[in-house]
């Protein structure tokens, strides 16, 4: 897909991931749609960048938690352009154990409706515009969380609910995947330990885990660095640009955390 001219919708677009996703987008040509709702203290830093970047924009105030909100989002894009070409469905909320300690009610539904509940009803509601489409590209943003829940050093980063609600994720893609066919793809970016998410840019991180905890996290990764927004971005735009039969698919971006636990040993000299 080329994305010059493509409208693009960018979830959390107000600083990190969802930021770095929108402005690469930008860069490229795509006619932007981003929402913000919480860290207030970023707003004007993303609109001063997105200014900046020259590219035609609308920044959207919305709690997508709220179906009114969404419904409101779908009514703005459908009013001023019709269709919808890119959905970057990029909307979380994770507890950190070692900041939140034991669950509470409250948290444990943040994370659920935030992670998991949002994503479903953006797709649903943005569906009849990314029929009208010609060729549509939907990526959920997801994480690693869903494949080691809270195990290994991973338990001082991941609680239940976000594992929980990310491994439910990778069923909504396949199947978003089967209905969107053949026009609308559908596929998963599955994050690992990202600077902006679980590292250094991060509360908990600064904060609150020792040097011991940070430096087992690091040595459980096996490229020995947390990743960087710019490589979520890269991988966005190959999925989206590059990858045209591509759909349904689970694309790990982790630095081989997932694989890092095991070593492999020398082969035996055997018997024969």
């Amino acid at each position: 897909m080329e994305i010059d001219g493509k409208i693009a919708l960018v979830l959390g677009a107000v600083k990190g991931i969802g930021k770095g996703i929108g402005l690469g987008l930008g860069h490229q040509g795509a006619h932007l749609v981003l929402t913000r709702h919480d860290w207030e203290d970023s707003f004007e830093q993303m609109e001063i960048d997105f200014s900046a970047l020259g590219a035609p924009h609308t920044i959207v105030q919305a709690d997508l938690t709220k179906v009114q909100d969404i419904e409101r989002l779908a009514g703005i894009i459908k009013e001023k352009f019709g269709r919808l070409d890119i959905l970057i469905n990029n909307i979380e909320r994770g507890g950190w154990p070692v900041v939140h300690g034991k669950y509470v009610e409250e948290q444990w539904d943040l994370e659920i409706e935030t992670t998991l509940k949002a994503k479903r009803w953006v797709f649903d509601t943005m569906l009849p515009l990314l029929q009208k489409s010609t060729e549509a590209c939907v990526i959920n943003i997801s994480s690693i969380a869903g494949i080691v829940g809270r195990s290994g050093p991973a338990a001082l980063v991941f609680n239940d609910g976000y594992a929980l609600a990310n491994r439910a994720i990778s069923s909504l893609t396949e199947t978003w995947a089967r209905m969107g066919a053949p026009c609308i793809r559908v596929n998963e970016i599955m994050l690992g330990i990202f600077q902006t998410r679980h590292a250094q840019n991060t509360r908990g991180w600064k904060d609150v885990l020792t040097d011991e905890e940070k430096q087992s996290l690091m040595d459980h990764i096996l490229l020995k660095r947390t990743g960087q927004v710019e490589d979520v971005v890269k991988a966005c735009l190959f999925v989206i640009r590059d990858a045209p039969y591509m759909t349904g698919s689970v694309l790990r971006l982790d630095g081989g955390y997932v694989l890092g636990a095991e070593t492999v040993p020398p082969m035996p000299e055997g018997i024969v």
